[in-house]
């Protein structure tokens, strides 16, 4: 007997564990593939698809993300430093389509602005977002503005790739309890339609003083394999007298399990000194990639193209960073 999703638009699925189970057996997976428990035998071929096309078959991924318009306004696509085609939204999307990145993470609303013109990206929807005026002094709290239901209608009326959602949730907050039960549910209803899901999570709130010590670095890492999340970005941890950055990097990558950690590239740095960090995240980190956002979107399109194939290059060929390099010495950052 096949029953639907309580108010969703989710696939029938089977009542009966036995049968459920009967299934799963007689369904090949792909080679290394791990697929979670909460993805039903009816979405594994989506769930498959959605994670090799991101991946590219290595485990690993190279997620261009561009959810700052909500995050942090228009401080991060206009000013000193900044190439002025950054200001326009297309600049993203643009990038995106002409240079090789495993999916461009952004709002839905971008998506369904601009998404039908650039259906050859493969895209990460974030869910939830908040902007950046919130007093420092304040707990902060990340509200879904976006559900499955949204993201699946997004992508099955405009045959857009959505590869799967995102969802931030701030550690320490005393809303923390919120976001991680909005998140929980997220994960297991994108699973549920063969949807990935990259979990941004961020030890915050006025207790904290330092969210990038490698304890907390290292819980975030765990929970959100506890959610059940297939990747999760974090903030590379700060160095102790104890040990060094990487050290650090390589226990929060083991306390995720099967969750691939991804590292945030923060604010635009020269290009040789970000390589060489996304070399060693991955190298000696034991990183499953990266997440990168301002270091190539504030960049000139040329520039900015040339870059996603370098960091493409690390990410998915394991290419020796002096070739990584190599590849931008033709191309004029201005």
């Amino acid at each position: 007997m096949l029953i639907p999703w309580p108010n969703s638009q989710l696939p029938l699925f089977p009542t009966s564990s036995k049968e459920r189970i009967a299934m799963t057996k007689k369904k090949e997976l792909p080679k290394g593939l791990v697929i979670p428990g909460d993805v039903p035998v009816y979405a594994y071929d989506e769930y498959s698809e959605n994670f090799l096309a991101i991946t590219r078959g290595t485990g690993r991924f190279f997620m261009f993300a561009a959810d700052h318009k909500i995050e942090h306004l228009n401080n991060d696509f206009y000013g000193a430093g900044i190439d002025p085609n950054t200001n326009d939204p297309r600049h993203i999307f643009k990038i995106a389509e002409k240079g090789s990145i495993g999916a461009l993470a952004t709002q839905a609303g971008l998506i369904a602005r601009y998404g039908r013109h650039y259906k050859g990206i493969n895209y990460i929807v974030k869910l939830n977002g908040k902007t950046n005026l919130d007093s420092k002094s304040s707990d902060p709290i990340s509200e879904a503005l976006w559900d499955i239901d949204d993201v699946l209608s997004l992508k099955d009326d405009n045959a857009i790739a959505i590869r799967g959602i995102g969802y931030t949730i701030y550690l320490g907050s005393e809303y923390e309890h919120l976001m991680l039960k909005k998140a929980a549910h997220a994960i297991f209803h994108a699973h549920q339609a063969g949807l990935l899901v990259v979990l941004w999570v961020y030890p915050r709130s006025r207790h904290i003083a330092d969210g990038q010590t490698p304890e907390l670095i290292a819980g975030a890492s765990g929970i959100a394999n506890a959610l059940g999340a297939d990747f999760v970005k974090v903030h590379v941890p700060h160095m102790t007298e104890a040990m060094s950055s990487l050290q650090a990097l390589k226990i929060a990558t083991q306390a995720a399990g099967n969750t691939g950690v991804i590292c945030s590239g923060g604010a635009q740095t020269p290009v040789v000194e970000l390589l060489t960090h996304i070399h060693d995240q991955i190298v000696r980190g034991r990183a499953s990639g990266c997440a990168i956002g301002r270091n190539i979107f504030q960049r000139s399109l040329p520039y900015a193209v040339a870059l996603t194939h370098a960091i493409s290059a690390l990410v998915y060929d394991g290419a020796p960073l002096a070739q990584a390099n190599e590849m931008l010495k033709t191309v004029s950052e201005a």
